[in-house]
């Protein structure tokens, strides 16, 4: 039996555990504005209100239902798992004290803490652990995240501080799957999740706890003065729902808000202002993220593989990162970042070739008959729309650039910017979509079965453009089902060129994160999973406190 204790895993096995759960990347490069002025004689403080721009409003506040940005955000927050990702992207403990896994890597024990209470006052217990793990594998839960937990072979809880969790075969990601959000037994057990007050009025055991939430406009979280690793410093988080960037910016100058992600272009004319820079400080690195051009495999204008073929051809990758990313990006090849361990490095982008997909779209059919300069075919003009969600500048820049380069191949592209909640509930969800220009974060653990397995395509879960390939099925499964990183590798390598043969994306860029923050906090640091990591730790010296009671 090897023990995960309170900093790291010291055996031979879990350390190759932790491989094949985590890609270790290299930490990604920042640019920071000044250096921020070092804590005061009395070192950290509490007090003050960080205030936080968000493009949309989170749809739903129970992780186990919630699967959008602006949702995750504030969970993380309200929200542990058993175990967190540290700094440097390895597992450690959070809501378990320590864990000892069997030599045959099938039985994890969890040792609890003893300290953790929820936020109404009730302790946390394995009660909820368990709780959380059988709400999860629930056939009547509608989540995209169940796969992982439907592995586990057994569950109990022995004792109010212990939980043992038992596998059929080694699972690449069960200790990466632990790091899931607890709900609480004793408020949602026996309770139907449709409409239940947890969806808006979460409790949790993180470091914040819910204040109020105004439809549309606003949604606080207040420090949690009980919290088991410590009282964060900042008093409150204020998240104001801000749909367009441009609004943003204008409220980050005029001090309405205190941080949110540039532009490109906004960074680039930011990043010299001397009188910007003195009061905010700003950061670059590559993204956890990539983005697309996603194809709705149902209909009929993408069936066709040519078809998703020569619409690869007809997009340069270089116009869209130096055009809409200005520099500030790199090329995407797969849904890995560039320098994942689990990227295939022989994978290389389509080139830029629109004579290629004029002659691919003939073969498929498409040609132009009337003269009118669109292709044609059955007496159907080649037209579709593209959806992308309200807010994002760099997505609606990105479909502008694709409907100009495939009018010049001969297909009309309507672009259509939708509401971020409404993108989602009655587009994503609901299948009811052509094609959409979206964003994936790419998670430490390269697993693949939620977005890209056949059997995640019902209304809800993440397959939402219905890619079904039985080769892929078993190469995930594969992958999944295995702790040795070189068979990992050779299986997601394979998926790689799947992938790029049969394009169900367009993979077109990682681009990089520019997040901005007003220069009297104190703590923001970049690590290999960008900023937050030590959110807890950032506070505002007392003579630059500006929100106090």
């Amino acid at each position: 039996m090897k023990r995960l204790g309170p900093l790291f895993i010291l055996s031979l096995f879990s350390l190759l555990w932790l491989a094949a759960c985590s890609d270790q990347p290299e930490t990604p490069a920042a640019r920071p504005g000044p250096a921020a002025p070092a804590a005061g004689p009395a070192g950290p403080v509490n007090g003050d209100t960080l205030v936080e721009a968000t493009i949309g409003e989170p749809s739903n506040l129970l992780p186990a239902l919630a699967s959008d940005s602006s949702s995750a955000d504030i969970i993380s927050k309200v929200y542990n798992g058993l175990l967190k990702l540290d700094k440097d992207l390895n597992i450690v403990p959070d809501l378990a004290e320590s864990l000892e896994i069997a030599d045959d890597g099938l039985t994890l024990t969890f040792h609890l803490r003893r300290d953790v209470r929820w936020h109404d006052g009730q302790p946390f217990t394995s009660r909820d652990a368990l709780f959380t793990y059988e709400l999860m594998i629930d056939p009547n839960t509608p989540t995209a995240y169940a796969e992982a937990y439907r592995q586990v072979k057994s569950a109990e809880a022995p004792d109010d501080y212990t939980l043992i969790v038992k596998y059929d075969r080694p699972l690449a990601r069960a200790l990466s799957s632990w790091s899931l959000d607890l709900m609480p037994a004793h408020l949602l057990k026996g309770r139907p999740l449709d409409g239940h007050p947890q969806a808006r009025h979460p409790i949790g055991t993180g470091p914040y706890k819910f204040e109020s939430w105004v439809s549309g406009q606003r949604f606080t979280l207040v420090a949690n003065d009980d919290y088991f690793d410590g009282r964060p410093h900042l008093d409150r988080l204020l998240y104001r729902i801000i749909p367009d960037l441009s609004a943003q910016m204008m409220e980050l100058m005029s001090g309405g808000i205190d941080t949110m992600g540039l532009t490109p272009d906004q960074y680039e004319e930011k990043k010299g202002d001397r009188s910007f820079t003195a009061n905010f400080n700003v950061f670059r690195y590559q993204s956890f993220a990539y983005t697309y051009l996603g194809f709705n495999l149902k209909d009929p204008h993408f069936q066709d593989v040519r078809v998703r073929q020569a619409i690869s051809y007809a997009l340069d990758q270089a116009e869209l990162i130096e055009g809409v990313l200005l520099g500030f990006g790199h090329p995407a090849n797969g849904p890995f970042k560039p320098d994942m361990w689990a990227c295939n490095q022989n994978i290389k982008p389509y080139p830029y070739d629109p004579a290629r997909a004029k002659a691919l779209l003939a073969e498929a059919g498409w040609r132009d008959t009337n003269g009118d300069g669109l292709l044609d075919k059955d007496g159907q003009p080649f037209q579709f729309t593209i959806l992308t969600n309200q807010g994002n500048k760099v997505r609606e820049q990105t479909g502008l650039i694709i409907q100009a380069r495939l009018a010049a191949i001969g297909i009309k592209v309507n672009l259509r910017i939708v509401e971020w909640a409404a993108f989602l509930k009655e587009y994503l969800d609901k299948r009811n979509f052509e094609a959409v220009v979206m964003g994936w974060t790419i998670p430490s653990d390269p697993d693949l079965y939620d977005v890209w397995h056949s059997s995640k395509t019902r209304p809800g879960e993440l397959n939402f453009i219905s890619y079904q390939n039985e080769e892929v099925d078993r190469l995930i499964d594969q992958a999944r089902f295995t702790l040795d990183r070189e068979t990992r590798k050779k299986a997601y390598d394979r998926i790689q060129e799947i992938f790029h043969e049969e394009a169900p994306y367009v993979f077109l860029y990682v681009p990089d994160a520019l997040p901005v923050i007003s220069s009297r906090v104190i703590g923001p640091e970049v690590g290999p999973g960008g900023l937050g990591h030590n959110f807890n730790d950032w506070y505002v010296p007392l003579d630059r406190q500006i929100h106090r009671p």
